[in-house]
Protein backbone atom coordinates (compact mmCIF):
# COMPACT_ATOMS: atom_id res chain seq x y z
CA UNK A 1 0.00 0.00 0.00
CA UNK A 2 1.06 3.84 -0.81
CA UNK A 3 0.54 5.10 2.91
CA UNK A 4 0.26 8.53 4.23
CA UNK A 5 1.07 8.77 8.08
CA UNK A 6 0.13 12.30 9.95
CA UNK A 7 2.00 13.24 12.43
CA UNK A 8 4.92 10.79 11.39
CA UNK A 9 7.30 12.20 13.01
CA UNK A 10 5.90 11.99 16.07
CA UNK A 11 6.62 9.07 18.94
CA UNK A 12 4.23 6.05 17.66
CA UNK A 13 4.12 8.28 14.07
CA UNK A 14 7.86 6.88 13.60
CA UNK A 15 7.44 3.79 15.02
CA UNK A 16 4.59 2.99 12.74
CA UNK A 17 6.60 4.80 9.35
CA UNK A 18 9.29 1.91 10.55
CA UNK A 19 6.64 -1.16 10.87
CA UNK A 20 4.82 0.08 7.73
CA UNK A 21 8.41 0.22 5.23
CA UNK A 22 9.18 -3.12 7.51
CA UNK A 23 6.28 -4.42 5.55
CA UNK A 24 6.68 -3.55 2.30
CA UNK A 25 4.75 -0.54 2.14
CA UNK A 26 5.41 3.02 0.53
CA UNK A 27 5.30 5.56 3.18
CA UNK A 28 4.33 9.32 2.93
CA UNK A 29 5.79 10.84 6.33
CA UNK A 30 3.56 14.23 7.21
CA UNK A 31 4.93 16.44 9.78
CA UNK A 32 4.77 20.06 10.74
CA UNK A 33 7.62 19.21 13.72
CA UNK A 34 5.52 21.01 16.24
CA UNK A 35 6.52 18.14 18.64
CA UNK A 36 7.69 15.32 16.05
CA UNK A 37 11.50 15.26 15.58
CA UNK A 38 13.63 14.56 12.48
CA UNK A 39 15.76 12.40 14.79
CA UNK A 40 13.09 9.93 15.19
CA UNK A 41 12.99 9.58 11.24
CA UNK A 42 16.37 10.73 10.06
CA UNK A 43 17.66 6.64 9.63
CA UNK A 44 14.79 6.84 7.33
CA UNK A 45 15.41 9.34 4.86
CA UNK A 46 17.93 7.07 2.45
CA UNK A 47 14.94 4.09 1.99
CA UNK A 48 13.92 4.45 -1.54
CA UNK A 49 9.93 3.93 0.24
CA UNK A 50 9.83 7.21 2.42
CA UNK A 51 9.07 10.09 1.73
CA UNK A 52 9.26 13.08 4.48
CA UNK A 53 6.42 15.90 3.74
CA UNK A 54 6.79 19.03 6.17
CA UNK A 55 3.10 20.34 6.22
CA UNK A 56 0.73 21.34 8.38
CA UNK A 57 -2.89 19.30 8.35
CA UNK A 58 -4.78 22.53 9.03
CA UNK A 59 -4.04 23.31 5.50
CA UNK A 60 -5.13 21.10 2.40
CA UNK A 61 -3.35 18.42 1.09
CA UNK A 62 -3.99 16.22 -2.46
CA UNK A 63 -1.92 13.40 -2.47
CA UNK A 64 -2.60 9.87 -3.95
CA UNK A 65 -2.49 6.99 -1.25
CA UNK A 66 -4.46 3.82 -0.35
CA UNK A 67 -4.44 4.45 3.48
CA UNK A 68 -4.17 7.12 6.10
CA UNK A 69 -3.36 7.11 9.50
CA UNK A 70 -3.89 10.26 11.22
CA UNK A 71 -2.10 10.84 13.79
CA UNK A 72 -1.19 14.43 13.59
CA UNK A 73 -1.99 16.03 17.49
CA UNK A 74 0.01 17.36 19.92
CA UNK A 75 -0.87 14.98 22.31
CA UNK A 76 0.43 15.69 25.99
CA UNK A 77 -0.83 18.39 28.37
CA UNK A 78 2.34 20.45 27.89
CA UNK A 79 2.01 20.80 24.20
CA UNK A 80 -1.46 20.89 23.79
CA UNK A 81 -1.83 23.53 26.55
CA UNK A 82 0.80 25.63 24.56
CA UNK A 83 -1.40 27.26 21.94
CA UNK A 84 -4.91 25.06 22.87
CA UNK A 85 -6.59 27.19 19.92
CA UNK A 86 -3.82 25.37 17.05
CA UNK A 87 -4.87 22.28 19.13
CA UNK A 88 -8.45 22.18 18.50
CA UNK A 89 -7.64 23.52 14.48
CA UNK A 90 -5.63 20.47 14.75
CA UNK A 91 -7.94 17.93 15.51
CA UNK A 92 -10.70 19.22 13.64
CA UNK A 93 -9.51 21.10 10.60
CA UNK A 94 -7.12 17.74 10.27
CA UNK A 95 -9.85 15.97 10.00
CA UNK A 96 -11.70 17.70 7.81
CA UNK A 97 -8.68 18.23 5.21
CA UNK A 98 -8.03 14.17 5.97
CA UNK A 99 -11.41 13.39 5.69
CA UNK A 100 -11.59 15.55 2.28
CA UNK A 101 -8.66 13.54 0.81
CA UNK A 102 -9.80 10.44 1.90
CA UNK A 103 -13.20 10.99 0.02
CA UNK A 104 -11.51 12.21 -3.00
CA UNK A 105 -8.84 9.69 -3.62
CA UNK A 106 -10.74 6.66 -2.02
CA UNK A 107 -8.04 6.17 0.43
CA UNK A 108 -9.47 4.31 3.69
CA UNK A 109 -8.39 6.65 6.78
CA UNK A 110 -7.68 5.16 10.36
CA UNK A 111 -8.28 8.01 12.99
CA UNK A 112 -6.11 7.94 16.41
CA UNK A 113 -8.44 9.33 18.90
CA UNK A 114 -7.99 9.21 22.65
CA UNK A 115 -8.74 7.75 26.09
CA UNK A 116 -9.05 11.50 26.97
CA UNK A 117 -12.79 11.37 25.35
CA UNK A 118 -13.79 9.81 28.34
CA UNK A 119 -12.44 12.00 30.39
CA UNK A 120 -12.49 11.69 34.04
CA UNK A 121 -14.49 8.58 33.95
CA UNK A 122 -17.56 7.43 35.86
CA UNK A 123 -17.54 4.10 34.67
CA UNK A 124 -14.45 1.94 35.28
CA UNK A 125 -12.91 0.22 32.98
CA UNK A 126 -14.14 2.40 30.10
CA UNK A 127 -16.26 0.36 27.63
CA UNK A 128 -16.49 2.44 24.09
CA UNK A 129 -20.13 2.45 24.92
CA UNK A 130 -19.44 4.77 27.74
CA UNK A 131 -19.81 8.57 26.43
CA UNK A 132 -17.43 10.04 28.62
CA UNK A 133 -17.51 12.69 31.55
CA UNK A 134 -15.75 15.74 29.91
CA UNK A 135 -15.05 19.44 30.91
CA UNK A 136 -15.75 21.11 27.85
CA UNK A 137 -14.55 24.35 29.55
CA UNK A 138 -11.44 23.41 31.43
CA UNK A 139 -7.89 23.92 30.64
CA UNK A 140 -7.05 20.37 29.16
CA UNK A 141 -10.59 20.45 26.63
CA UNK A 142 -8.84 21.53 23.22
CA UNK A 143 -7.37 18.30 23.43
CA UNK A 144 -10.39 16.51 24.94
CA UNK A 145 -13.58 17.98 23.14
CA UNK A 146 -11.38 18.23 19.91
CA UNK A 147 -11.16 14.27 19.77
CA UNK A 148 -14.71 14.10 20.46
CA UNK A 149 -15.40 16.22 17.44
CA UNK A 150 -12.59 14.58 15.35
CA UNK A 151 -14.75 11.11 16.21
CA UNK A 152 -18.00 12.76 15.34
CA UNK A 153 -16.83 14.07 11.72
CA UNK A 154 -14.63 10.49 11.40
CA UNK A 155 -18.54 8.49 11.72
CA UNK A 156 -20.59 11.53 9.34
CA UNK A 157 -18.23 11.37 6.67
CA UNK A 158 -18.56 7.60 6.62
CA UNK A 159 -22.45 7.92 6.70
CA UNK A 160 -23.03 10.47 4.62
CA UNK A 161 -20.18 10.27 1.94
CA UNK A 162 -19.22 6.38 2.68
CA UNK A 163 -15.71 7.56 2.88
CA UNK A 164 -14.18 3.59 4.65
CA UNK A 165 -13.19 5.06 7.85
CA UNK A 166 -11.51 3.17 10.98
CA UNK A 167 -11.72 5.15 14.74
CA UNK A 168 -9.11 4.01 17.23
CA UNK A 169 -8.93 4.96 21.15
CA UNK A 170 -5.04 5.01 22.30
CA UNK A 171 -4.93 4.49 25.93
CA UNK A 172 -1.24 5.81 28.16
CA UNK A 173 1.83 4.72 25.44
CA UNK A 174 5.22 4.27 25.63
CA UNK A 175 8.33 3.10 24.77
CA UNK A 176 11.38 3.89 23.20
CA UNK A 177 11.54 7.51 21.40
CA UNK A 178 9.15 9.45 23.85
CA UNK A 179 9.85 13.23 23.76
CA UNK A 180 11.97 14.13 26.90
CA UNK A 181 9.83 17.07 27.36
CA UNK A 182 6.72 15.69 26.65
CA UNK A 183 5.63 15.61 30.55
CA UNK A 184 4.01 12.35 30.27
CA UNK A 185 4.15 10.43 33.41
CA UNK A 186 7.02 7.33 31.89
CA UNK A 187 9.17 10.05 30.47
CA UNK A 188 9.23 12.30 33.49
CA UNK A 189 9.82 9.25 35.94
CA UNK A 190 12.74 7.95 33.92
CA UNK A 191 14.69 10.95 33.33
CA UNK A 192 14.09 12.46 36.72
CA UNK A 193 15.48 9.29 38.18
CA UNK A 194 18.43 8.57 35.74
CA UNK A 195 19.05 12.11 36.35
CA UNK A 196 18.96 11.85 40.20
CA UNK A 197 16.16 14.56 40.61
CA UNK A 198 12.93 14.13 42.82
CA UNK A 199 10.42 12.01 41.25
CA UNK A 200 7.04 14.07 41.04
CA UNK A 201 4.16 12.50 41.86
CA UNK A 202 0.90 14.67 41.51
CA UNK A 203 -1.42 14.03 43.98
CA UNK A 204 -1.35 11.20 46.49
CA UNK A 205 -0.47 8.68 43.46
CA UNK A 206 -3.36 6.59 44.20
CA UNK A 207 -4.96 7.76 40.60
CA UNK A 208 -4.00 4.61 38.18
CA UNK A 209 -3.64 4.42 34.41
CA UNK A 210 -3.17 1.84 32.44
CA UNK A 211 0.52 1.45 30.54
CA UNK A 212 0.59 0.05 26.65
CA UNK A 213 4.16 -0.60 24.94
CA UNK A 214 4.32 0.66 21.33
CA UNK A 215 5.01 -2.52 19.51
CA UNK A 216 1.51 -3.49 20.90
CA UNK A 217 -0.84 -0.52 19.87
CA UNK A 218 1.24 -0.98 16.41
CA UNK A 219 0.04 -4.57 16.21
CA UNK A 220 -3.51 -3.59 17.20
CA UNK A 221 -3.25 -0.12 14.32
CA UNK A 222 -2.37 -2.38 11.54
CA UNK A 223 -5.16 -4.91 12.21
CA UNK A 224 -7.93 -2.29 12.68
CA UNK A 225 -6.88 -0.55 9.22
CA UNK A 226 -6.91 -4.04 7.56
CA UNK A 227 -10.36 -5.46 9.23
CA UNK A 228 -12.90 -4.94 6.56
CA UNK A 229 -16.20 -4.10 7.47
CA UNK A 230 -15.03 -2.57 11.11
CA UNK A 231 -15.27 1.05 11.45
CA UNK A 232 -15.15 1.22 15.74
CA UNK A 233 -14.15 3.02 17.84
CA UNK A 234 -11.96 0.80 19.43
CA UNK A 235 -10.13 0.62 22.74
CA UNK A 236 -6.13 0.06 22.33
CA UNK A 237 -4.54 -0.63 25.37
CA UNK A 238 -3.50 -2.77 28.32
CA UNK A 239 -6.35 -3.44 31.03
CA UNK A 240 -3.13 -4.19 33.31
CA UNK A 241 -3.71 -1.37 36.14
CA UNK A 242 -1.18 0.55 37.93
CA UNK A 243 -1.22 3.65 40.42
CA UNK A 244 1.24 6.30 39.94
CA UNK A 245 2.80 5.59 43.10
CA UNK A 246 3.87 2.31 42.09
CA UNK A 247 5.01 2.83 38.78
CA UNK A 248 7.13 5.66 40.59
CA UNK A 249 8.97 3.08 42.68
CA UNK A 250 9.41 0.57 39.48
CA UNK A 251 11.22 3.22 38.04
CA UNK A 252 13.15 3.90 40.74
CA UNK A 253 13.44 -0.06 41.51
CA UNK A 254 14.91 -0.11 37.44
CA UNK A 255 17.47 2.61 37.40
CA UNK A 256 19.12 1.73 41.14
CA UNK A 257 18.39 5.56 41.49
CA UNK A 258 18.33 7.51 44.83
CA UNK A 259 15.98 9.79 43.70
CA UNK A 260 13.52 10.91 46.53
CA UNK A 261 9.46 10.68 45.89
CA UNK A 262 7.80 13.95 46.43
CA UNK A 263 4.00 15.03 45.98
CA UNK A 264 3.20 18.23 43.91
CA UNK A 265 -1.43 19.45 43.84
CA UNK A 266 -2.92 17.15 41.32
CA UNK A 267 -3.44 19.56 38.11
CA UNK A 268 -7.20 20.37 37.22
CA UNK A 269 -9.56 18.14 35.53
CA UNK A 270 -6.55 14.90 35.96
CA UNK A 271 -8.49 11.51 35.89
CA UNK A 272 -8.85 9.58 39.03
CA UNK A 273 -8.92 6.26 37.30
CA UNK A 274 -7.94 5.11 33.15
CA UNK A 275 -8.18 1.51 32.32
CA UNK A 276 -9.35 0.41 29.03
CA UNK A 277 -12.46 -2.00 28.37
CA UNK A 278 -10.73 -4.54 25.65
CA UNK A 279 -13.12 -7.24 24.98
CA UNK A 280 -14.26 -5.25 21.47
CA UNK A 281 -10.80 -5.50 20.08
CA UNK A 282 -10.25 -8.80 21.51
CA UNK A 283 -13.60 -10.44 19.54
CA UNK A 284 -13.26 -8.30 16.23
CA UNK A 285 -9.39 -7.98 15.91
CA UNK A 286 -8.03 -11.05 17.75
CA UNK A 287 -5.90 -8.27 19.40
CA UNK A 288 -4.89 -8.08 23.34
CA UNK A 289 -1.34 -6.56 24.36
CA UNK A 290 1.50 -9.19 24.90
CA UNK A 291 4.27 -6.79 26.49
CA UNK A 292 3.42 -6.37 29.76
CA UNK A 293 5.13 -3.20 31.84
CA UNK A 294 7.90 -5.19 33.81
CA UNK A 295 9.32 -5.88 30.13
CA UNK A 296 8.21 -2.78 28.16
CA UNK A 297 9.87 -0.14 30.82
CA UNK A 298 12.97 -1.93 31.27
CA UNK A 299 13.87 -1.54 27.21
CA UNK A 300 12.64 2.08 27.86
CA UNK A 301 14.62 3.01 30.76
CA UNK A 302 17.57 1.92 28.76
CA UNK A 303 16.86 4.01 25.54
CA UNK A 304 16.88 6.78 27.86
CA UNK A 305 19.89 5.78 29.39
CA UNK A 306 21.71 6.10 26.02
CA UNK A 307 19.79 9.22 24.98
CA UNK A 308 21.51 10.96 28.21
CA UNK A 309 25.03 9.08 28.00
CA UNK A 310 25.16 10.64 23.93
CA UNK A 311 24.05 14.04 25.07
CA UNK A 312 27.03 13.75 27.93
CA UNK A 313 29.81 12.81 25.13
Amino acid sequence: MRTLVTGGAGFIGSHLCRRLLAEGHEVICLDNLFTGSRANILELMDNHRFEFLRHDITEPLLVEVDWIFNLACPASPIHYQVNPVKTVKTSVMGAINMLGLAKRVRARILHASTSEVYGDPSVHPQPESYWGHVNPIGPRSCYDEGKRVAETLMFDYHRQNKVDVRVIRIFNTYGPRMAQNDGRVVSNFILQALKGEDITLYGDGSQTRSFQYVDDLLEGMLRMIQRDGFHGPVNLGNPEEFTMRELAEQVVALTGSRSAIVQRELPQDDPRQRKPDISLARRELGWEPRIPLSQGLPRTVEWFRQVLAGEES
